[in-house]
């Protein structure tokens, strides 16, 4: 590359910083302070309510993070939480609005989305005459029937509805565009974007809270992982260059705040930079022993862990056993 494109780049990189921090302010400002403000009161043991745009909210306190539409034609919620707190989700749709809950979307097969299905969708009522209904559709990418339809004692009521096997479906509802589209990190990952208020949920793709899950099992890849990432930020749009009019699109994590674009491009470079370190060590007949005693992610401390679920150990190796995966099949 050029001397000019190198220095381009790097006035960008600290310009881009720069704005970066600006706008954290003003997020921080406009999703914390603001939406506290308008957020429904929680009673002891709700979730807790936020509005991000005139008709969508937020619900957190319950699985991962659940997006709430709400229109003339009802309520479209993505995500149903956990099983165990299902009652305590329809009561605060109830408690942001009267209207009938028409879909549940799911963006994968996790415990901490499907979990609520049943329930949630039982709250709700179908636009569809039988055999459909009577109650809210359940939608999602047709790995998430297969893998619930596999998981012992899952009860039928909470498998999808209604499905998709392509890129992507989209609906028109509550005057306003949803497009669902499959997210590459894994078989049975969606991300759903309203395109009218601008927001996007993420699912899986982004976790605030730690890496990203590499789900091996279905299908899923780092090299994927930083596709659907990739996905995401072809539709998504920054506020520039009016930065301190507009908002841009918001993107919702599975877990964690809300963020803006530029926040997912930090998100994205972050796991394309651990991606090629691991690679590197590869090359140079690193063992997955080696390469963990490394750390390549130590550059990244905040979304590190070594307990729970997901941690930073089960990261390293799954980037490892995927990309001599992907090694093997291009032999």
């Amino acid at each position: 590359m050029a001397l000019g494109g190198d220095v381009t780049q790097a006035t960008g990189a600290i310009i881009h910083r720069a704005v970066a921090a600006a706008l954290c302010i003003g997020v921080l400002l406009g999703l914390g302070v603001g939406v506290a403000a308008r957020a429904a009161e929680p009673a002891n043991g709700d979730l807790e309510v936020a509005r991000v745009r005139p008709n969508f909210y937020l619900i957190v306190g319950d699985g991962e993070n659940i997006g709430v539409q709400v229109g003339r034609n009802g309520v479209v919620v993505v995500n149903a939480g956990t099983e165990a707190g299902a009652d305590a989700l329809v009561a605060a749709v109830k408690r942001i609005t009267p209207l009938p809950i028409r879909y549940v979307i799911d963006t994968s097969a996790d415990a901490n989305v499907v979990g609520g299905n049943t329930t949630v969708a039982a709250a709700g009522v179908s636009f569809f005459s039988p055999p459909k209904g009577p109650g809210a559709e359940i939608f999602a990418r047709a790995n998430v029937l297969e893998r619930l339809a596999q998981t012992p004692g899952y009860p039928t009521a909470g498998w999808p509805t209604d499905t998709y096997l392509g890129d992507f479906r989209s609906f028109y509802l509550n005057d306003e565009p949803i497009v669902v589209t499959h997210a590459p990190a894994a078989d049975s990952d969606s991300f759903v974007f309203f395109r009218r208020s601008d927001i996007v949920m993420a699912g899986n793709v982004m976790d605030k809270t730690r890496f990203p899950v590499i789900d091996l099992a279905d299908g899923g890849s780092i090299d994927g992982e930083i596709a659907a990432l990739n996905e995401l930020l072809r539709i998504t749009v920054p506020p520039s260059p009016l930065i301190y009019d507009y908002d841009g699109t918001y993107v919702v994590p599975a877990q964690g705040r809300v963020c803006d674009q530029w926040e997912l491009v930090d998100y994205r470079d972050m796991i394309v930079i651990i991606r090629d370190t691991v690679a590197d060590m590869m090359k140079h007949h690193m063992t997955l022993a080696q390469i963990e005693a490394a750390d390549p992610t130590r550059a990244y401390p905040q979304y590190g862990s070594s307990t729970g679920p997901w941690t930073t150990h089960m990261f390293i190796a799954a980037i490892y056993q995927s990309l001599r995966a992907a090694e093997r099949k291009h032999r």
